[in-house]
């Protein structure tokens, strides 16, 4: 007879590991897979079961309240997962809107993470939400470690159905194996899958994860386990073909109407299971989505994140290297050019290029990059290649040592069609970089060293720098630190600044109360110190800060800083172009920010933040908020909205600066979407409109109508009216795209 003791202990370790689930099995499909978000296909019955789901939000010790089952299967050409997501009684489910690619804590769905490579450092995602509105993503280093590392801007072929029901809604979802890339032969993958539950403000995971990491950390999957190793899927080709008809006017030079007629297109080409061949050839980006405009009253350049689909799959082989502010590669500069004279920016055609990328064993990456941007003899500038070459090699559990060589190489006479290489015009940028993530993800960290060279041939060309982050449940810890060379100029990078020296610490203490509204609280303490070795101190600033997360997804958070600038150029604050404050001058001031997100989950939500304080001589009040109405299920209306109210002693400019910006979304179906932007900006007397009209009428096959206008607009003399002036250029395009599978 078993003593009791040891009977209750054998039952305790048998439910933990029946809790735990470590691995889930997946068996070849014995008939057709129907999308039809019934389940009612044999393969469903007999298929092992993913469940015990466990909460990550708002605590991460219990059994998820909203349980899920996940089933898999798969065949010659697809992998299917079918998702059964239970509710405690009949609801209702909120999306922004019926859009792909859907993003937020907010929303109901349910989402795959697949580790194809068990690297537990890149990923794909596909989900999906109980209207059938689809999203696909990318995941880089590990998840979790910088706002690029979770990116939906990635495009591609898979299918899924859906069908709701009073106790629950299921989806059945079919992902070509020619969509994803994966190692041939390997016998598992790594998996997760998290839900998003809007109702119970509730986020749950099948493989546990820690609250104070990602919901996509990669660090804690589990495994997928085959019944036979997979094999190459098969000729894998698309080509992606556009035409595009445009017209433009630039009302400025008062040049008439011009018209254009474009053809071009991408193809993409499977090297292998794990490696992708991307060409373009004379792309055309109009549809992509203008960026918002802001008010600048910063003295260095803006950034705006990449949004062209070309650059997009793998962009963290190339976009990721150094830190943030301080990139050897920015893919943005492609295609873009400065005209000398004036100090403008304008699109620079391209004629093409190809990207390279993916794994060529499962501990290595590469990326190899070359563009061919055309000339402009209005402006006497050259043709001009582009070419990057990366290399990314796995090493302990999760970290990678990384190299990158960026090259931008003018041609001699390519206006006159000779196309020979200028030796003497060239930008050149090397670098390696070190990115730590610990098998448990609690320390990550990244160090660096690049060197940038011209044909000047000039020193202090460097930079070096790293941070270091240390995360549990109740401290999340990060040290950072750069040093940037006055003469390090990588131009096809972005530098915010050089000639600078900084350290930077940002701390948090968390607390997690086990009852009441509040899901967790605590102070931090954060410092910024910036110097070089000419001028000393540039800037510091300290920040106590304090920070509230409520169970209903509401957040509001404030700090009180003390801030020192000390101007080695001249510099206006007012951002309006009056008299400058001189160089070699210092201001230390004093302010308050805080900022309040609302409850996603309502129809009508909002954020706020307000900056009160001293302003370098004089002070600035600020408040910025974006109102957002959802009209279920079928878009939004949202007013984006900056104020402010800077005061400087004469002879300086004092200024209002008013930034509105509103939005309208409408998706008359999940393939029919209608999109208008609207943007006044007085700082630069400028009003902007961009509607967009897309038709989806196949799959990652689109067409397109994009009406762009710009116009002079100022407040008036006493600026209580906006008034609109003469158009600086209008643009009017029709697109069409098409992806054809070969």
């Amino acid at each position: 007879m078993v003593p009791p003791r040891l009977l209750l202990c054998l039952l305790t370790l048998v439910g933990i590991s029946a809790f735990s689930q470590p691995t889930v099995l997946i068996k070849r499909s014995t008939a057709p897979i129907v999308l039809d978000g019934q389940l009612t296909e044999p393969d469903w019955e007999t298929a092992q079961v993913a469940t015990q789901f466990r909460q990550f939000f708002p605590t991460d010790t219990i059994l998820a309240n909203a349980q899920t089952e996940i089933r898999l299967t798969y065949d010659d050409q697809f992998i299917y997962i079918a998702a059964k997501m239970f509710n405690l009684g009949p609801r209702k489910y909120v999306t922004p809107s019926l859009r792909r690619d859907f993003r937020g804590e907010a929303n109901d769905g349910i989402s795959i993470v697949l580790d194809t490579f068990k690297d537990k450092t890149n990923a794909f995602i596909f989900g999906v939400n109980p209207y059938g509105v689809q999203r696909e993503g990318l995941v880089a280093n590990g998840g979790g470690t910088g706002a690029d590392d979770f990116s939906l801007n990635w495009d591609n072929k898979w299918y899924s159905e859906v069908s709701t029901h009073d106790d629950c809604w299921i989806a059945e979802i079919a992902i070509p194996f020619k969509t994803i890339r994966f190692k041939e032969n390997l016998a598992s993958w790594n998996v997760n899958f998290y839900r998003i539950d809007s109702q119970y403000g509730e986020r749950s995971t099948w493989a546990p994860i820690p609250r104070n990491f990602d919901i996509v950390n990669l660090a804690f999957n589990k495994e997928l386990i085959w019944d036979k190793p997979l094999r190459k899927p098969g000729t894998n080709v698309s080509l992606i073909p556009y035409s595009a008809v445009s017209s433009t006017r630039n009302f400025t030079d008062a040049s008439p109407a011009e018209t254009k007629l474009q053809v071009g297109g991408d193809a993409k080409i499977a090297i292998g299971p794990a490696l992708n061949l991307d060409l373009t050839f004379n792309p055309d980006f109009s549809q992509v989505e203008v960026d918002e405009q802001v008010t600048n009253l910063d003295r260095f350049e803006i950034f705006f994140p990449e949004r062209r689909q070309f650059f997009l799959e793998n962009a963290d082989l190339f976009a990721n290297f150094g830190l943030e502010g301080t990139r050897p590669f920015f893919s943005r500069r492609i295609g873009v050019a400065v005209d000398a004279s004036t100090g403008q920016n304008f699109q620079n055609t391209i004629y093409g290029g190809a990207r390279l990328s993916g794994k060529i064993n499962n501990n290595t990456r590469i990326g190899v990059l070359n563009m061919q941007a055309g000339e402009d003899a209005a402006i006497n500038l050259p043709s001009t290649n582009y070419t990057v070459a990366t290399l990314q090699q796995k090493v302990f559990a999760r970290s990678n040592i990384g190299f990158i060589l960026v090259n931008k190489q003018a041609f001699q006479d390519s206006i006159g069609g000779t196309f020979k290489v200028n030796p003497t015009t060239f930008s050149r940028t090397a670098g390696v970089d070190f990115n730590l993530a610990s098998a448990d993800n609690r320390w990550t960290g990244k160090a660096f060293y690049h060197r940038s060279f011209n044909e000047h041939k000039t020193d202090s060309a460097f930079s070096l720098g790293g941070f270091i982050n240390f995360s549990t449940l109740k401290w999340d810890l990060s040290l950072l630190t750069r040093n940037v060379g006055a003469h390090y100029n990588p131009e096809v990078g972005f530098v915010r600044r050089q000639d600078i020296q900084q350290v930077a610490s940002t701390n948090w203490y968390n607390m997690y109360p086990a009852t009441g509204l509040v899901q967790s609280h605590g102070p931090g303490f954060e410092f910024d110190i910036v110097r070089n070795e000419t001028h000393g101190f540039l800037d510091w600033e300290y920040n106590f800060m304090y920070q509230i997360r409520w169970r209903t997804t509401a957040r509001f958070n404030i700090r009180l800083r003390q801030e020192y600038t000390y101007l080695f150029n001249p510099f206006d604050p007012s951002g309006t172009g009056g008299l400058q404050l001189p160089d070699n001058t210092a201001y230390r001031n004093v302010v308050m920010i805080a900022n309040f997100l609302s409850d996603a989950r309502k129809k009508f939500f909002y954020t706020i933040s307000t900056r009160v304080g001293g302003y370098f001589n004089g002070s600035r009040e600020n408040i910025t908020s974006q109102l957002t109405y959802r009209y279920q299920p079928w878009g939004f209306t949202s007013l984006r909205f900056s104020y402010n109210h800077i005061r400087l002693p004469q002879p300086y400019n004092s200024a209002d600066l008013i930034l509105i910006g509103p939005r309208f979304d409408f998706t008359f179906t999940r393939n029919l979407f209608w999109t208008t932007f609207i943007q006044y900006n007085n700082q630069i007397n400028n009003l902007n409109i961009n509607s967009r009209f897309q038709w989806r009428f196949k799959p990652v096959s689109d067409l397109f109508v994009v009406y762009t206008d710009n116009y002079v607009a100022d407040s008036g003399e006493n600026g209580e009216v906006i008034r609109i002036g003469q158009p600086k250029n209008r643009a009017l395009v029709l697109k069409l795209t098409y992806w054809l599978n070969l």
